[in-house]
């Protein structure tokens, strides 16, 4: 039971002032007169002014409130490794048996990774923790951990000693593989910088100098170095293909560090071609060469080399040769020097006219046998005598020409295979018959290539198909560019033209057989794409040679996906019929374990400014003490807690000091008294 003085005044204060000012005023003219009652008027007018202030005595009863203790167990990656973990839970346990014999109330929480390897957020679970409780009994905060956390900038207002009680030892050490440099994307045949360095930190061994190192792309057979302790190395690499390449750094676990999972890194670097360079040969003008030019000038990523034959041989009008403006066709250059330069030619409605020798058609065959491709955009010519078909070239064109032109409208079409195939699987308005029609088209035989879209009377109209090493299709009509003016609604006439430029020139994504996977932290989106009607099971691998077999659904013609949520991080292995691929799951290098080493330097500013401690488990338990509020609260072997002292209130009892009649008795005596004397004299 506590009691204090208040007062509610019955008017207002200014008024009550006044009114001793002329109470004031009064005793000195009575003083001055020397009137002999002016002391007992004097009390007369205090009781009145000391009535108005209205004195109450007020009484709580009260009830103590114990005080309350924070601990924060970091139950992350980086205490999992040694014997952390048992550390941490026998600590906490124990100093909750230390606080609760002092009659302290302990909250304990458990703060784990934080997601997408934002490491451990010991301030924001410590937040949460004061927010949950009233700040008024907080007598202190206590931190089980190794202390590295990476949310220092959350730290919260300490209304108390906050200590840290760490994990480590001191004979811990780690070693760990940096990474540096490397970027998302990298030109193909061109050397990109990697740097490497492998440093130890803690009580490492001083011997030693050099360690091995394995380098893997794609899960391949290693390359196998040595590099020095604690200096950059730099690695110069070139990327072998296209698409995604995977590479694995890896140095063998030594004995006695903390752990491996620093130990490699994961770099996943996608392969892109500098330039794609095209030459595109139009045996004449025609209203759908600027289509092919428009689409080819129109991707930064292609060079392109356009001749068109204005005057062949043959064209005999009479104007001397010096007085002709045209750029003569440099034939022996283009096909016989620089052809392996292309990565893809387009013959667009050319026929045999002289101008290019058995020998430069017979190097255009070599040249896709070893690799290249070549495209047929056929014109009416195709099906005559001049077609490029009854020359060399016929041992590589996809289809034999009928010699029957087709000149009748006919809306083209997707087959059952081209609904599979990624040129054609999915182009927009392939299956609501939305598309233009087309005028004209060559009527062409197949044995052997690959029919993704037909045209009149189901005639093949696009044909794809390897020869050797290469890639050639043939589009067996010349009115593709009907779909740019938008007539009858148009088509998607550069999506098309695009797609079957890159699967000629064998970009990743558009392989019709493949298998590949995304991820999404530590899961991932397996992906075969094929032109079978069913797809084998998918077998994953795991980075500790764990497997697991997975059924393929089919989600679209030719796709068939497994989701799957790998348990470990690092370098998984898919395997599906004869196809292959690896995938990485999880940080190339996790947060968690960039710095193994318990160390308290990140958190020492924050402790010191809340008269905290530092103190190792290692080195047994502290005892806790109680100190004054502002006072160090750490010593050696021992941390302290602040009583707050924290009560709640019950009950408020009020008595007033001068109740009505007590005032009015006392005034009565004191001006009765007063009077008395007065009268006397």
């Amino acid at each position: 039971m506590t009691g204090s003085l208040i007062f509610d005044p019955v008017l207002p204060v200014w008024i009550i002032a006044c009114l001793g000012a002329v109470a004031l005023a009064a005793l000195a003219l009575a003083v001055w007169r020397g009137l002999s009652g002016w002391a007992l008027r004097s009390l007369g007018a205090a009781v009145i002014l000391a009535a108005l202030l209205g004195p109450t005595l007020s009484r709580e009863d009260r009830e103590d409130l114990s005080d309350i203790a924070i601990i924060v167990e970091d139950d992350s990656a980086s205490q999992h490794l040694g014997d952390r973990a048992e550390m941490t839970a026998g600590a906490a346990d124990a100093l909750e048996a230390r606080l609760a014999a002092r009659g302290v109330e302990v909250r304990r929480t458990r703060v784990g990774d934080g997601a997408d390897d934002s490491g451990t957020e010991l301030m924001t679970a410590l937040s949460e923790a004061l927010a949950a409780e009233p700040q008024g009994r907080i007598a202190g905060m206590f931190l089980l951990s190794d202390g590295r956390l990476h949310d220092l900038e959350r730290a919260p207002q300490l209304p108390a000693p906050l200590h840290l009680l760490h994990t480590g030892r001191s004979t811990d050490w780690d070693r760990r593989l940096i990474v540096e440099g490397a970027p998302a994307f990298a030109i193909l045949d061109e050397e990109i910088t990697l740097t490497l360095r492998i440093e130890d930190s803690g009580a490492a061994p001083e011997d030693v100098a050099e360690v091995p190192l394995a380098i893997s792309i794609d899960g391949d057979a290693p390359l196998r170095f040595t590099v020095p302790v604690g200096r950059d190395v730099e690695l110069p690499l070139a990327l072998p293909h296209g698409g995604r390449n995977v590479l694995e750094f890896t140095t063998p676990e030594a004995g006695g560090e903390l752990t491996a999972r620093n130990n490699s890194a994961l770099v996943q670097i996608n392969g892109v071609r500098d330039r794609l360079r095209v030459l595109l040969v139009s045996g004449e003008p025609h209203a759908g060469g600027r289509t092919w030019r428009n689409l080819l000038k129109s991707d930064s990523s292609v060079d392109l080399v356009h001749f068109t034959i204005l005057r062949p041989p043959d064209k005999q009008d009479g104007i001397p040769v010096d007085e002709l403006s045209l750029i003569a066709f440099p034939t022996r250059e283009l096909f016989m020097e620089k052809i392996d330069d292309f990565d893809l030619i387009i013959f667009d409605r050319y026929k045999r006219r002289g101008i290019l020798p058995i020998d430069y058609l017979l190097n255009v065959v070599d040249y896709v046998q070893k690799g290249g491709a070549v495209l047929f955009a056929a014109g009416p010519d195709f099906a005559g005598a001049s077609s490029l078909y009854r020359s060399p070239l016929g041992a590589i064109v996809p289809a034999r020409p009928t010699s029957l032109v087709v000149d009748e409208p006919y809306r083209p079409k997707v087959t059952d295979l081209g609904q599979k195939h990624p040129v054609t699987a999915g182009l927009e308005g392939a299956q609501e018959g939305e598309w233009g029609r087309w005028l004209r088209q060559i009527e062409v035989e197949t044995d052997d290539g690959e029919v993704v879209m037909t045209g009149a009377g189901d005639h093949p109209l696009l044909i794809l198909d390897r020869k050797g090493e290469g890639r050639v299709a043939l589009l067996a009509s010349d009115q593709a560019w009907l779909w740019s003016r938008g007539y009858e609604r148009g088509g998607p006439q550069l999506e098309l033209l695009r797609r079957l430029a890159h699967w000629m020139m064998k970009e990743p994504e558009l392989e019709e057989e493949a298998l590949w996977a995304e991820a999404t932290g530590q899961r991932m989106r397996i992906i075969h794409r094929t032109l079978a009607d069913s797809s084998a099971d998918v077998t994953i691998t795991a980075p500790d040679g764990s497997e697991v077999t997975l059924p393929l659904e089919e989600v679209a013609p030719g796709r068939f996906e497994a989701r799957y949520d790998g348990p470990q991080t690092g370098l998984y292995r898919l395997a599906s019929g004869d196809k292959a691929a690896v995938i990485g799951l999880g940080p190339a290098s996790p947060v968690e374990f960039e710095q193994t080493i318990s160390s308290g330097e990140a958190l020492a500013p924050l402790i010191d400014g809340a008269n905290g401690g530092i103190l190792a488990i290692e080195d047994g338990m502290p005892a806790i003490r109680t100190v004054r509020e502002g006072r160090p609260a750490a010593g050696r072997n021992w941390l302290g807690i602040t009583p707050r002292g924290a009560y709640v209130t019950k009950g408020v009892t009020q008595t007033a000091l001068l109740p009505p009649w007590l005032v009015l008795a006392l005034i009565a005596a004191l001006v009765t008294g007063a009077w008395l004397r007065e009268g006397r004299r």
